[in-house]
């Protein structure tokens, strides 16, 4: 799908305000609001809007440490791969996990009340992956840049 300046100015709004009215969203990219309507309509029926979500305070939540953990496994087999991948989703603290290109096979970001609980999911379900020959573990001091945002 060819997205032309509307489309663009549209989808820049809402990653900022994915609450905004069709109305106010309408006069911010100076459209009448039936036509936004619809060109919103299009950018989620087209999957360039994967949804809408509400974006939570980790530290609120009582989730204030981020982890990194970079994990290497024993081999690269199709099976070991799927084996690990159907497992680390099923661990309710991962935020995030990406097969990577490197050293690590797969970083994983974990989201953590603070060492204590970082060193429950360790022993629960990190400790029990299959297929894992080495895990390095970093713990973030501080968050500089975060969004959500993709640039458009």
């Amino acid at each position: 799908m060819q997205l032309d300046a509307t489309d663009r100015r549209i989808l820049a709004v809402l990653q900022r305000e994915g609450r905004i009215s069709n109305a106010d969203l309408s006069e911010r990219v100076n459209l009448s609001p039936s036509a936004c309507h619809r060109r919103v309509h299009r950018l989620e029926a087209s999957g360039m809007i994967s949804g809408y979500v509400a974006l939570l305070d980790r530290r609120r939540m009582g989730k204030p440490t981020t982890v990194f953990v970079e994990i290497t496994l024993q081999g690269q087999s199709d099976e070991l791969l799927d084996a690990f991948e159907r497992e680390v989703a099923r661990v309710p603290d991962i935020q995030e996990c990406h097969l990577m290109a490197g050293n690590a096979d797969y970083l994983l970001k974990i989201l953590a009340a603070d060492t204590e609980d970082f060193a429950r999911i360790h022993r629960r379900y990190l400790s029990r992956l299959p297929g894992v020959a080495q895990m390095h573990s970093s713990f973030a001091l501080r968050t500089v840049v975060q969004t959500t945002a993709v640039d458009v």
